[in-house]
């Protein structure tokens, strides 16, 4: 398997994606190569990570050993030259409920409810790409988590509202064979899972134009722009500036 929903943004300085689908360790070592990724930001909860783990080079384990990074992350080295960063957001303890969703707006919502009461975690996200490495930036889809952080670095670099759109709704097309994915993933991991928990009819399961679009004048709404929150949130003005490119 692989990296899905995978693509690059800001010049190439972010790639984001999915976590990493059945990859052993050669094919790890193969793909962080491959798209000479310096850092890995993982944003899922511990119990995710323990379902799809990185795994260290020499293929035998997954990446346990982490040190503290001192924003409340964890830092472990992945392969050589290659730092990967635990910034966990977990969606379901996180300002309200998944299971709540059910318009394009309530998805919106969602999204600003994390970066209301974890801005923090959006600036830890993009601190390795401020101090110049090419970063993956992932979750376990690439669609909600990556979503939020991919468009707050991409309104800092300067791109138009309509770049954001094009960049979220563009996990649409990748959708059907990711929770296909994900399904055989979490019932292989937990066996009573139910079918319908990956149903593609569920809203948290979609990448609407209108839930980003809801997101966008919210955020404007509420923080003003995106180097002023990233400002608030904790990286210094040279960081800001250098997500520029």
């Amino acid at each position: 398997m692989a990296v899905l929903n995978l693509r690059p943004l800001a010049g190439g300085r972010i790639l984001r994606g999915s976590q990493p689908f059945g990859l052993d360790a050669a094919a790890t070592s193969g793909f962080l190569a491959e798209h000479g990724i310096q850092a890995i930001m993982d944003l899922r909860s511990e119990l995710e990570r323990s379902f799809v783990p990185w795994l260290v080079s020499n293929g035998s384990a997954p990446l346990n050993a982490t040190k503290p990074d001192g924003g409340g992350g964890s830092t472990a080295v992945a392969a050589p030259g290659v730092e990967l960063i635990h910034n966990p957001l977990d969606p379901n303890a996180v300002a309200g409920s998944l299971q709540a969703v059910q318009t394009p707006e309530d998805l919106g919502n969602l999204y600003l409810g994390w970066i209301r009461v974890r801005p923090e975690w959006v600036a830890d996200a993009l601190r390795p790409v401020a101090e110049g490495k090419r970063t993956l930036v992932h979750c376990s889809l690439g669609k909600d988590r990556t979503g939020v952080v991919s468009a707050i670095a991409l309104m800092a670099a300067g791109e138009s509202d309509e770049a954001v759109v094009k960049d979220y709704t563009a996990t649409t097309r990748n959708l059907p064979n990711l929770l296909q994915v994900m399904a055989e993933t979490w019932r292989l991991h937990v066996p009573s899972t139910p079918a319908q928990y990956f149903s593609p009819d569920l809203m948290i399961l979609q990448s609407p134009e209108a839930a980003i679009r809801h997101f966008l004048v919210g955020f404007a709404r509420e923080f003003g722009d995106a180097r002023g929150f990233l400002r608030e949130a904790g990286l210094t003005a040279v960081e800001v500036d250098a997500l520029r490119g």
